[in-house]
């Protein structure tokens, strides 16, 4: 399909829904404003709008609509919504939004749209206008893709703006001064004029009845107090003195536990079971058979666990019992052999420039499937009483999890009561629901009772929805002075918005364009005069999702490692190549030079050390990343990786540091490690043991330096996992000489 056409076509189906929804026009942070509310009794906190709440003492307490899984949501969106409200950070406190409309995620939907952060057309405008409005209306309140601080960035600071003027107002009305009079410092307001406060918790009941202002100034940024510092996290103390709830800590009274054993086959359901000589154990309170799954509840998860393991399971065949990961690999070469795919990105004639040219270079990259390996494994609890259902569950998608609840039960939304407590690690696993309905489905059978579901570690691992297995193809052609007159890249791989519609809503998948698959690939900074870069979606058993970082996470490691081979091929310096390549892309170019000069580049090592670099834009921020490694009786060994991000205006720099080091960590282990393999049609990894993260020992050092600017805010969550794969790879072949072009690294023993 022609992709100005394909363009029209996806901003016209977004324009209609947006329009049958709700009317045309995205939702302004205006609209997610939410409103005041007057509090029941005297001593009660008063709402002045939808995120904040002051209680007569002064405490102030904001909602949070995201999940806290160890990214720094619940110290970040307050600290936006307390600078303008000016209030104490001492007096401060957070809880999880419920699920409504204001507090629907609109950036995360716009990543699904295929367009590039700096394209601003009409077309690009208009489907991203009408995808927000969908969203707001349905409540989707999801986090993930890097998009927390992006959404919350207008709406938390204006409604802490808005409650500031409010309280200014209610102050001036009780002194009989005028509004501009007066100033808000430290949680007071104060007339300077004759040395009268007043606190905000004095003053809420009188503002929240007072007629919000249509219009609020934002602070100068050169007045910020707490936005651009290193906040204390407000989860820290919890998670340090063991007092933190996550979702597998959830204790009721009279709790039954649930072991659960799924059909090892994707797509395979139970035939038979014989549940005899568990039944007879102790604790065991029921066997029970849910949807390609059987399920034993105990008064302890351990007895639950060990009784499941003596039920005799038959399970039906399916056509994929056969399946190998060469069977994958396989049918991915075939498609990228027998379709062209979709254009993502045309401009010139790449084609045509390839057949003319002098010098054509030709790689191809594969990437494997990739679990998830949270360290909380999958569970949730629920209780089903009485037309009631209430959910506990650590999860990424509360007003899906809640929906969902409620479908299995067969009760309205309004009888779910969803509960969110902290996440032992998401990274894209936790926007999966089939935790929730696998525990409404047993707690259906508990006569009341609750239910905590556990998942062992192996069903965590041989039941994910897996990072998606990826093949690319690259033909670059080049000029006598190396420089790139042509790319054309073709990648394949399964849908990942594919797979999650089929879970979700099976009549609306579809094989529409997928940026999830693309990204990374289709966008990339580099300044080629013909380009084309094609889609081919594939198809296969093995359920694929969300992972952090999504498609640029395998995208990033074929393209950067590419630009390695072609600056190679042309005998220059990777560094200066891509600086070279950048062309009008000052903020890429500042940040590449950042982490090279940080880093040390083009100054000696030791014997036996190289560096590699990469850069990558995601989530609209601009990452860079130097590695140094070494390579010893076939172990790589990752000794510092120097890390530069621009990710425009910083809210709290500690937080984007540690975010900085996770995304490392996480996409090291991937890169080292990672690989999920099928036999037999089932998932042959099964624990830490076979699907390795690094270790204490194998960390490497890891400096951040943080671009300071005034951009709008970009995602921090994602960013730093995509470049660490090819700077390690690239670092690889500058010390031993071999391309690695396949993941995990794995080196021949002659380098």
């Amino acid at each position: 399909m022609n992709l100005k056409r394909r363009h029209l076509l996806i901003a016209g189906v977004a324009a209609a829904a947006g329009g049958l929804v709700v009317g045309c026009g995205a939702p302004t942070a205006r609209d997610r404003l939410g409103k005041a509310a007057l509090p029941q009794g005297p001593q009660d906190p008063v709402a002045l709008n939808g995120w904040v709440r002051i209680a007569p003492d002064g405490r102030i307490t904001v909602a949070v609509p995201r999940a806290e899984m160890g990214q720094g949501v619940l110290t970040s969106l307050p600290m936006l919504l307390a600078e303008e409200l000016d209030a104490r950070w001492d007096d401060v406190h957070v809880e999880h939004a419920p699920v409504a409309g204001i507090y629907a995620n609109q950036a995360l939907l716009l990543n699904v749209l295929p367009f590039g952060t700096d394209d601003d057309g009409l077309v690009a405008r208009l489907a991203r206008s009408s995808i927000q409005r969908v969203g707001y209306a349905l409540h989707l309140q999801v986090t993930g893709g890097s998009s927390s601080v992006r959404d919350a960035w207008e709406p938390l600071r204006l409604a802490g703006a808005t409650a500031r003027a409010m309280l200014v107002q209610a102050a001036a009305k009780r002194w009989a001064v005028e509004p501009g009079a007066c100033r808000v410092e430290a949680g007071q307001v104060l007339h300077p004029g004759n040395g009268s406060r007043l606190g905000f918790g004095e003053l809420a009941r009188e503002a929240a009845a007072l007629s919000p202002p249509s219009e609020v100034p934002f602070k100068d940024p050169a007045r910020y107090q707490l936005i651009g510092r290193a906040v204390p996290r407000k989860d820290i103390p919890s998670k340090v003195d063991g007092s933190a709830v996550f979702g597998i800590d959830v204790k009721l009274p009279d709790l039954l536990h649930a072991a659960v054993a799924q059909a090892p086959v994707f797509g395979a359901d139970i035939a038979s079971f014989d549940a005899a000589e568990a039944l007879a154990m102790r604790g065991v309170h029921k066997v029970l058979r849910i949807p390609g799954a059987v399920v034993v509840v105990a008064d302890r998860w351990w007895r639950a666990r060990q009784a499941l393991a003596t039920v005799k399971i038959q399970y039906t065949a399916t056509p994929h019992d056969r399946l190998s990961s060469k069977d994958i690999a396989t049918g991915l070469q075939q498609a990228l052999d027998e379709h062209s795919g979709m254009a993502f990105t045309q401009r010139g004639d790449a084609q045509g420039a390839l057949e003319k040219a002098a010098k054509v270079i030709e790689a191809r990259y594969w990437a494997p499937y990739l679990a998830h390996a949270a360290m909380e494994p999958i569970n949730c609890t629920a209780r089903v009483k009485a037309g009631q259902v209430e959910v506990w569950a650590p999860t990424q998608v509360p007003s899906l999890a809640k929906w969902r609840a409620s479908q299995v039960a067969g009760v309205d939304m309004d009888q779910v009561a969803l509960h969110l407590p902290l996440l032992g690690g998401g990274f894209g696993r936790r926007l999966e629901v089939d935790m929730v309905e696998q525990a409404v489905a047993v707690a259906q059978q508990l006569d009341g009772r609750p239910v905590k579901l556990l998942w062992s570690r192996e069903e965590d691992t041989q039941h994910d929805m897996y990072r998606p297995a990826a093949l690319s193809v690259f033909r670059a052609a080049l000029d006598a002075q190396g420089r790139v007159t042509a790319w054309h890249n073709r990648v394949a791989a399964q849908s990942v918005s594919r797979g999650a519609m089929e879970r979700l809503l099976p009549w609306a998948a579809s094989d529409a364009p997928d940026k999830n698959q693309i990204e990374g690939a289709f966008d990339i900074p580099y300044d080629f005069e013909h380009i084309e870069v094609r889609q081919v979606r594939t198809q296969a058993h093995v359920p694929v999702g969300s992972w952090r970082s999504v498609g640029h996470s395998y995208n990033a490691f074929f393209t950067e490692s590419f630009i390695d081979e072609l600056a190679h091929a042309a005998r220059q310096d990777p560094c200066a190549y891509r600086r070279g390549l950048l062309g009008a892309r000052p903020r890429h170019k500042a940040v590449l030079e950042v982490a090279a000069a940080k880093a040390g580049w083009g100054t000696p090592l030791p014997p036996g050390r190289a560096r590699g670099i990469a850069l990558h834009e995601s989530f609209g921020s601009i990452c860079a990343q130097v590695a140094e490694v070494s390579w010893h009786e076939g172990a790589v060994r990752v000794h510092r990786v120097v890390c530069a991000i621009d990710c425009g205006v910083v809210v709290n720099p500690d937080t984007v540091e540690a975010q900085m080091q996770s995304g490392i960590v996480f996409g090291l282990s991937a890169a080292l490690f990672g690989e999920i393999t099928v036999a037999e049609g089932r998932v042959e990894q099964s624990s830490f043991h076979d699907q390795e993260v690094l270790k204490m020992a194998q960390m490497p050092v890891i400096e951040t330096h943080i671009m300071r600017n005034t951009h709008a805010p970009g995602g921090v969550g994602e960013p730093a996992t995509p470049p660490i794969a090819p700077a390690v790879c690239n670092a690889l072949f500058a010390l031993t000489g071999q391309r690695v072009r396949s993941l995990p690294i794995r080196l021949q023993a002659a380098a």
